[in-house]
């Protein structure tokens, strides 16, 4: 290992356990059509302000949250109710209030977990905080609510990443970081921006991780060198998958395995947005490279991975909203670490999430304002 905030990128060499079992490119589905036959129906439940996440609890109802800042308890029949004591965030851009999800102990604790930008110099900075979801006398409020973790170091501009996964086992969470537009902090191995990071349930850091001896960003490190990961979930298989956003070009699928370098921003199956070239993944075989990539650009947001019994034949299926594409996407996976796109709908609006409910139902909120939250079912 060596040590020094930038070496690594001036070196062009990995921080972490070499990515060569991956494949030299993967495929590219960036130019696949979307098609306008749908076999579903897309009926709208609710509109919201900007909306950014959805959290189902185990009740039916949803968390959904607003990117400037607000949060709504939401039944399936669209009945919005205001959650209080929301801190304040950064919202400019693409930062504001980001992702929520519901603990795996949420029926006993009722802990929920938020990632935002807080307010601060140089841009505020990504956090993690949870807390207690109260209700009384039909109100809603955040209780107890504690920052458990926070961007190191401080500032930055977009691409905060801030998606949140929990372990198969419920014991452990998985936190995106992306590099708030300062591609040669992805590369440094102490700081936490362009980073997959794995942490304890209160945001301490296990003793399991790759490089949990080593202490402070590098021991709560799980992969590193990505850019903006806008998608986290786990498989049935156990397999952990992310999706990240690329730069001009070069959006990515990843099969995330604790130890491995993605190589931001050394290679890419993209370009600068200033027309200047980067070297491919197939040039540099000791970064993992992505099982699916899309240039053209889809602008991946929000993933699932399905488990449901509404539609058939999806199971195991990832569904990725697409901003650019305006569309929603599946994703299938040949259970080798192996995926490709399967399906590709015209959604005719920018598709932030998805979220599949109790009864099998997909979930959609669109990144409008206002945006509708979207109940899709087959459609017979």
């Amino acid at each position: 290992m060596i040590a020094g905030r930038h070496s690594l990128l001036a070196l062009g060499i990995a921080a972490f356990a070499l990515g060569s079992g991956a494949q030299a490119q993967g495929i590219n589905a960036g130019d696949r059509a979307a098609s306008p036959d749908r076999p579903f129906e897309a009926r709208a439940v609710a509109e919201f302000d900007t909306p950014w996440a959805i959290a189902f609890l185990p009740d039916g109802r949803m968390l959904v949250t607003e990117k400037p800042g607000a949060i709504f308890l939401v039944t399936q029949e669209g009945a919005k109710t205001p959650v209080a004591n929301v801190p304040e965030v950064a919202a400019s851009g693409q930062n504001g209030l980001l992702d929520v999800a519901a603990s795996p102990d949420f029926a006993s604790t009722r802990t929920v977990y938020i990632t935002y930008v807080e307010p601060g110099s140089g841009g505020g900075s990504l956090v993690l905080a949870r807390a207690v979801l109260g209700e009384s006398d039909g109100a809603a409020a955040l209780e107890d609510l504690s920052v458990i973790w926070r961007q190191e170091p401080q500032g930055g501009r977009g691409q905060p990443g801030g998606i949140i996964a929990f372990a198969p086992d419920g014991r452990h969470l998985f936190l995106t970081s992306g590099d708030r537009m300062r591609p040669k902090t992805a590369q440094d191995p102490d700081d936490t921006r362009g980073k997959v990071l794995r942490l304890n349930l209160d945001g301490s850091t296990p003793d399991d991780n790759p490089q949990s001896a080593e202490g402070g960003v590098r021991a709560q490190t799980w992969t590193t060198g990505h850019r903006n990961p806008y998608g986290l979930a786990f498989a049935p298989d156990g397999k952990l998958w992310l999706h990240e956003m690329g730069p001009r070009g070069g959006d990515e699928l990843n099969l995330i395995e604790p130890g491995k370098n993605y190589g931001w921003p050394v290679v890419s199956n993209g370009d600068n947005y200033s027309g200047a070239r980067i070297p491919r993944h197939a040039t540099r075989p000791e970064f993992a490279a992505p099982a699916l990539y899309w240039n053209p650009v889809i602008a991946p947001a929000g993933m699932v991975i399905y488990d449901g019994a509404m539609f058939t034949g999806w199971q195991g299926s990832a569904f990725i909203g697409g901003l650019a594409a305006t569309a929603l996407i599946r994703v299938a996976f040949d259970g080798n670490g192996g995926a490709d796109e399967a399906d590709r709908w015209e959604m005719e609006d920018r598709i932030r999430d998805v979220a599949v409910g109790p009864d099998g139902a997909l979930w959609l909120i669109e990144d409008n304002s206002p945006g509708r939250l979207l109940r899709l079912t087959p459609d017979d």
